[in-house]
């Protein structure tokens, strides 16, 4: 009996198979923050681009450019500015919220 109780074969494997969840979910959270940010980033110019394109008076293609990337937004105008909200949703599947960004440029009156 004392025999079996310092036998040790077996236990690498066991804390392998307990530390090897963690480690993923680790690197699933690292991942999704980096998409996240990338994300953040390309909207971030889209916006802007659209918030250009809006103030030259191409509606069309702010509002296709946004389409794109699947974000949602929402245009003002206000003391010769016009300004875009967006908001997209982070491309994978974590536990992320949303990202969005807001970008202004001169309302050309177009």
């Amino acid at each position: 009996m004392r025999r079996l109780l310092r036998d040790e074969r077996g236990s690498v494997t066991a804390e392998f198979a307990v530390a090897v969840p963690a480690v993923i979910v680790v690197l699933a959270l690292g991942v999704g923050v980096l998409a996240s940010a990338a994300a953040a980033v390309r909207l971030e110019h889209v916006s802007a681009e659209s918030a250009r394109l809006l103030g030259r008076g191409d509606d069309a293609r702010a509002f296709a450019a946004l389409g794109e990337i699947g974000a949602s937004m929402s245009v003002s105008h206000r003391e010769g500015l016009v300004c875009v909200e967006a908001s997209a949703p982070v491309p994978l599947s974590v536990p992320l919220p949303p990202v969005s960004a807001r970008a202004c440029a001169l309302d050309g009156g177009g």
